[in-house]
């Protein structure tokens, strides 16, 4: 079920590229990875942490909702520009990736911020609705200065008819019942001309697919939690956040193969803010405001706890990798990949109580009781 899940989300991800790359036409290089793109493929984790929240209630939810969103945000911050930086190589288009420092340093800096202060924000047994609400204004924040300090380039703007030669051919030519069986689902909403209407209909259909598609992935979670005898929270670190990182990982290949570098990997990082602030930020506001505060168990603090430091120090991590020089080679993808891995057998490690993997959890418990220390508010 995992699996199939995980392909209804790549096929519908191809009407999100299509929609939002038409939507997005006239924002700045990076801008738009960072944006409309970062939202539109993050909807699956916005999804699926809703569904953990309100079909399994309460801690075990939450436990669920955090791990898919940080767990997509690693993926994101790894996989992504290994993959990027592999695809382009494998190509021959280059054998480096170069990414504007400005869009780096921009993302990035954020990006640390938010993490830094989800640490900060969620501490303690007991969450409510005031979590939600500032985690939503930290993005709300973050995209205002996007809009705001981008500047509009004139010869790269286009109208709704410029698609008309681009998508005139070949959507006769495809069956409209072989489109919709295999979520082929531009040809079913784009015909002749791409428009505003049109693509904000593939765009919200797209939507509606992934959201059905990541109901089944948070049962499949819970079933396969349930019959390995393991946390939902493990689960859903490892598979559901990949699972839902698919729309980010195929808008980020191909930006990329286009040569437009800068919205392949602002596309990440600008999901992983999005991950971070409101795909967690707003199911924790709405279950909170409807059901009141969630009670966490002492485990699911600790697992929470470990996991938000987790992503912040491999968030930083990355997030040198990718500025230690102008350009990003192989090697740099080797790298993340690598870091990647020994997070996964990490999880994994903790799962099963392996000793290794718990040696390390007491040393990032130690870490989160000085920061404890650190939240006067509480």
């Amino acid at each position: 079920m995992i699996t199939v899940c995980c392909l209804i989300i790549w096929r519908a991800s191809d009407g999100f590229e299509a929609a939002s790359e038409y939507l997005g036409r006239n924002l700045n290089e990076g801008v738009r990875g960072a944006t409309i793109n970062a939202i539109g493929s993050s909807m699956p984790e916005l999804f699926t942490t809703l569904f953990f929240l309100f079909v399994l209630n309460d801690k075990d939810g939450f436990a669920g909702g955090i791990g898919t969103t940080a767990g997509s945000a690693i993926f994101n911050g790894m996989i992504i520009p290994a993959v990027v930086i592999f695809v382009v190589i494998a190509k021959g288009l280059t054998n480096k990736v170069e990414v504007s420092r400005k869009v780096l340093l921009r993302d990035g800096l954020s990006l640390l911020i938010c993490e830094l202060v989800l640490i900060l924000l969620l501490g303690g047994t007991s969450l409510n609705w005031t979590h939600g609400l500032v985690l939503m204004a930290l993005y709300a924040g973050y995209a205002f200065y996007m809009l705001k300090s981008m500047k509009l380039d004139s010869d790269t703007e286009h109208t709704d008819e410029d698609g008309e030669d681009e998508y005139e051919e070949s959507i006769a030519k495809r069956g409209m019942l072989r489109s919709l069986i295999t979520l082929d689902l531009e040809p079913l909403f784009i015909r002749g001309a791409i428009n505003s209407k049109n693509a904000w209909t593939l765009l919200l259909f797209a939507m509606m697919v992934v959201g059905v598609a990541c109901l089944l992935l948070v049962k499949s979670c819970e079933w396969l939690g349930d019959s390995l005898g393991i946390p939902i929270y493990f689960v859903a670190v490892i598979l559901a956040s990949a699972a839902t990182s698919v729309p980010d990982t195929i808008l980020s290949m191909k930006d990329a193969q286009k040569g437009n570098y800068d919205d392949a990997v602002s596309n990440a990082l600008g999901s992983n803010i999005f991950d971070v602030c409101f795909a967690l930020g707003f199911p924790l506001f709405l279950y909170t405001i409807i059901n009141g505060p969630i009670q966490m168990s002492p485990e699911t603090v600790k697992n929470v706890s470990e996991l938000r430091i987790l992503l912040f120090v491999l968030t930083l991590a990355a997030f040198l990798i990718y500025i230690a020089k102008r350009k990003m080679t192989g090697r740099s993808a080797f790298l993340l990949l690598t870091i990647y891995v020994v997070f996964t057998l990490y999880v994994l490690g903790r799962a099963v109580d392996a000793e290794a993997a718990n040696e390390i959890s007491i040393c990032l418990e130690q870490i989160n009781k000085f920061i404890d220390n650190l939240r006067f508010w509480m």
